[in-house]
């Protein structure tokens, strides 16, 4: 996750930013908000932090700060056991650090990159991480991908949470260093996994943003403010429907969907009323159309007097057909 914030929005931003001796030395490559925000905190937190960036000048507030800014990438994968890398993509990491691996000494069991740990918060697909683990490999680079579920300012809470998978041993061994990020979550050492969280974790949010969005819309028609409603749905999602993930997540795992709650038919005639309201106050529909539509699939497979979670049977059901064929 991304956001238009600077780094001095940061939890660190007026903690402490002396080095101390037992801190593990951090590099961090890309200085976008992002990046500011994870070098930032880094300080705040006492690590000794060198910084890279193709654009210098994003450096500056940094180097105010403790900050060491390196003149090159090489220079700065010299600096310290734990590079963090959080550049604009794949391809941006690559052009960062393959001309690192590239160099004269590499491949020798000194060579630039050999002995060292790269954690990649760089956003990207599962594919692209099982690809960097292996590339980092040849390197005899660790390697350790991770995901950020949160946008800078939250950066340095222990609420926030970062998600890693891949190296078991890197994990380990640098989780004080990124425990001052935010809650490191380890997900194991199949490297693409938390990617594969995080699209799936933005596409809740994204739904949920939008489902509240249109709940909004609704109630604003009725002159109702948003700062009205919210505090109702904040509500409703922490004890209800939060309720309703953790009893149905154990029913989509036994592929078991006892109707004993709210089955889907019942809901296929509960969102007919969402649609006609909203209908009737010129809210767009299109969400909760495609939801009902949803429904009824569901319940045409035969899971009508199912739980909700039996949703889930059609949601599957194109990767099933992609492989039989």
């Amino acid at each position: 996750m991304n956001a238009e914030n600077t780094a001095e929005n940061t939890h660190a931003e007026n903690t402490n930013t002396t080095p101390t001796a037992d801190k593990t030395p951090v590099t961090v490559i890309g200085l976008g908000t992002m990046g500011a925000a994870l070098a930032a905190t880094l300080l705040a937190s006492g690590h000794p932090t060198t910084v890279w960036n193709r654009s210098p000048a994003k450096a500056a507030p940094l180097v105010a700060r403790g900050a060491r800014l390196a003149a090159t990438p090489e220079e700065a994968v010299a600096a310290s056991p734990l590079i963090i890398a959080c550049v604009l993509d794949d391809t941006a990491l690559h052009a960062v650090l393959d001309p690192v691996a590239a160099s004269a000494r590499c491949g020798s069991p000194t060579g630039p990159l050999a002995g060292k740990a790269l954690v990649n918060v760089t956003s990207g697909s599962p594919e692209q991480a099982e690809a960097a683990a292996k590339w980092a490999g040849s390197l005899g680079l660790g390697y350790l991908d991770g995901a950020i579920m949160t946008t800078p300012p939250g950066v340095g809470s222990p609420e926030m949470m970062f998600l890693y998978s891949g190296s078991a041993e890197v994990f380990e061994t640098y989780r004080p260093a990124l425990a001052a990020l935010g809650d490191p979550l380890y997900l194991g050492a199949e490297t693409g996994r938390a990617s594969l969280y995080d699209a799936a974790l933005l596409g809740l949010m994204w739904s949920t943003f939008t489902g509240w969005l249109h709940g909004t819309a609704l109630v604003g028609a009725e002159a109702t403010r948003a700062t009205d409603f919210t505090p109702v749905a904040v509500r409703w999602m922490r004890h209800a429907v939060a309720g309703f993930l953790e009893t149905y997540a154990p029913q989509v795992d036994a592929g078991h969907y006892p109707g004993d709650d709210a089955t889907v038919d019942v809901q296929i005639a509960a969102i007919g009323h969402l649609i006609h309201a909203a209908a009737d106050r010129g809210v767009d529909n299109a969400l909760p159309e495609l939801l009902k539509a949803t429904m009824e699939r569901t319940s045409a497979a035969g899971h009508g007097s199912d739980s909700y979670a039996s949703v889930i049977e059609v949601l599957r059901r194109e990767r099933r057909a992609s492989v039989r064929v």
